[in-house]
């Protein structure tokens, strides 16, 4: 009978029943920061794929698929090839731009849980205080929370500016070559090409100013203001936290909002190159007139705001927690 049964012991400590797995191992008995990453890089290799296989879909996918329709566009074939050139960058953009940037924002909330929690410990070994919770009842960190919100989508919209003004410039370098040089048309003259790269190149590093700036400068700039008004107030550590609701806030809208950009962006973009292949209308039709509309704002969404956001989280976990030594009274 159960009663009879003797109870089970521990073999090192006689007269005492054997530790559960949660006795065995809590989380104050973790590795710390090494842990963290390892915990961080577990959780990676079990929800996906391995890092070759998205690398491997990432390679061919929307650079081969994209090139080879341009190299089809280049050589004028007509016939079956092209829509099996136009079957590949549909393809390519499906692969590349949803599935394996998918993965890239995944692994970009890793990377900034895993500061987080650096910065969480940073801030506990600087002032002797423990420092594990952040409590967003509290106006102040609320309204750092908010700050971080909008902070991604502030720069979600300097991104798509940007991307607007670096077009315009080339399409009027366009219309130039054209009016210069009227046998483009003809295929009797090569356009320049060079002034058009010249063109995207300096645009690129001239137009990544402000949303850099933004990116580097808003956290730290939240950190000295609410350090100072917790001094005058107060409130212990009030920097401190306050940037810790800004980071987790905008960590959490930047996820989310480049999942949305990267997908509607490729959205836009294949439903642009099934009405070409001659569904409502096909081209000239006023179905054909709104996919390009469309496809215009997808572009920059998959291509421009949604990658960056990538970079936007990682960059302000970083920031927060180089500085962190700047938010402490």
């Amino acid at each position: 009978p159960a009663e009879r049964r003797p109870p089970r012991q521990s073999a090192g400590h006689p007269g005492r029943a054997p530790a559960t797995p949660a006795e065995r191992w809590t989380p104050r008995q973790s590795a710390g920061h090494p842990g963290r990453a390892l915990d961080t890089l577990g959780c990676a290799c079990c929800t996906t794929p391995p890092l070759g296989s998205a690398s491997s879909i990432s390679a061919p996918g929307h650079p081969h698929g994209s090139s080879a329709r341009g190299l089809h566009l280049d050589a004028l074939l007509e016939g079956g090839k092209g829509k099996r050139m136009r079957g590949v960058g549909v393809c390519g953009r499906v692969t590349e731009q949803a599935t394996t940037k998918g993965f890239a924002i995944g692994s970009a909330g890793l990377a900034s849980f895993l500061l987080f929690s650096a910065y969480m410990d940073e801030v506990s070994s600087f002032t002797g205080t423990e420092f594990k919770t952040v409590d967003i009842a509290i106006p102040e960190v609320w309204i750092g929370g908010l700050i971080g919100s909008m902070t991604v989508y502030l720069f979600s919209a300097f991104s798509c500016a940007a991307v607007g003004r670096s077009a315009q410039a080339v399409v009027q370098e366009v219309r130039l070559q054209f009016m210069q040089r009227p046998g483009i048309m003809t295929y009797q003259e090569k356009p320049d090409y060079a002034r058009c790269v010249s063109i995207v190149a300096a645009s690129a590093l001239t137009e990544m100013i402000k949303p850099g700036v933004l990116a580097v400068g808003s956290p730290i700039a939240i950190g000295v203001l609410f350090r100072f008004w917790g001094a005058m107030t107060g409130q212990e550590l009030l920097g401190a936290r306050v940037v810790a609701g800004m980071l987790m806030m905008s960590t959490v809208a930047g996820i989310l909002m480049a999942l949305f950009l990267n997908n509607a962006g490729g959205a836009w973009d294949n439903a642009k190159k099934y009405v070409e292949t001659g569904a409502f209308g096909g081209k000239g039709s006023e179905a054909h007139k709104a996919a390009v509309t469309g496809d215009t704002v997808g572009d920059p969404f998959k291509d421009t705001a949604g990658p960056s956001l990538h970079v936007l989280i990682k960059m302000l976990a970083t920031i927060t927690l180089v500085m962190a030594p700047l938010f402490l009274d």
